[in-house]
């Protein structure tokens, strides 16, 4: 099995989740059949929606470098970032460290195209949907992308700033009215594409036609680290 290495903190309570679903996930009978996995969980790393937006010149690339470095110094041969505006920095992570990456908005692209996905929705943070990552995945894919409008999109940022971030629970009003808005559009499928945003979906039934990206993450960090249990091969709910 390879070591995994992560970077967590970005924020905190999502990188536990990210833990507990790939512990959930491997298909393991005993201790020792788990993946070893390295952990740095640093929640002073810079905002990243924050500097993407030009609200602040504090980068958090470095940061992200020196901890995935870290973690390969140690003997991590795959990297997982449990933070989804975290990969607008993909390619310059994977440079920076100078080991892989898992690319979950390419990851994500991938398993709607299995699924024989032509539209989704985007619930992401403000930096995820102003950088085009998620969209750019899904455009290669063949994926048509559906966002909310101004208003939705607020609400998508006032769910993982006020409420998750802000250790309160997620209002479901906001919820229900920002996901029913893609749904509205068109979208097939609605994204969970913000790790603080799958935290909802693990305390609350949101009913069928998401795809939690943190799930993603997890299924791709286990197929490449461990064994994935049979009933994690197809991640969306159908209605």
């Amino acid at each position: 099995m390879k070591k995994l290495g992560v970077i967590g903190g970005l924020g905190p309570m999502a990188t536990v989740y990210f833990l507990q679903l790939v512990t959930e996930m491997s298909h393991a009978q005993r201790d020792q059949e788990h993946m070893e996995l390295l952990l740095h969980s640093n929640p002073r790393i810079p905002d990243r929606t924050r500097y993407i937006l030009g609200q602040s010149s504090d980068s958090p690339l470095p940061m992200m470098i020196e901890a995935g470095r870290g973690l390969a110094a140690q003997g991590a041969e795959l990297i997982a970032i449990p933070c989804i505006t975290a990969h607008y920095f993909h390619s310059r992570l994977e440079e920076g460290i100078g080991i892989p990456v898992i690319n979950a908005p390419v990851e994500t692209a991938a398993c709607l195209r299995e699924a024989g996905v032509a539209r989704a929705g985007i619930m992401a943070t403000d930096g995820t949907v102003s950088s085009g990552v998620m969209q750019k995945a899904l455009e290669v894919q063949g994926i048509q992308c559906v966002l909310p409008d101004r208003e939705g999109q607020g609400m998508v940022m006032s769910l993982i700033y006020d409420d998750i971030k802000a250790g309160r629970p997620a209002d479901p009003v906001k919820f229900e009215r920002a996901s029913g808005q893609l749904f509205e559009k068109g979208a097939e499928v609605v994204l969970l594409a913000c790790t603080e945003l799958s935290l909802i979906k693990r305390d609350v039934s949101i009913g069928p036609g998401f795809l939690d990206v943190l799930e993603v993450l997890a299924r791709g960090a286990v197929l490449s680290c461990g064994r994935l249990k049979d009933k994690y091969i197809d991640l969306i709910k159908r209605v």
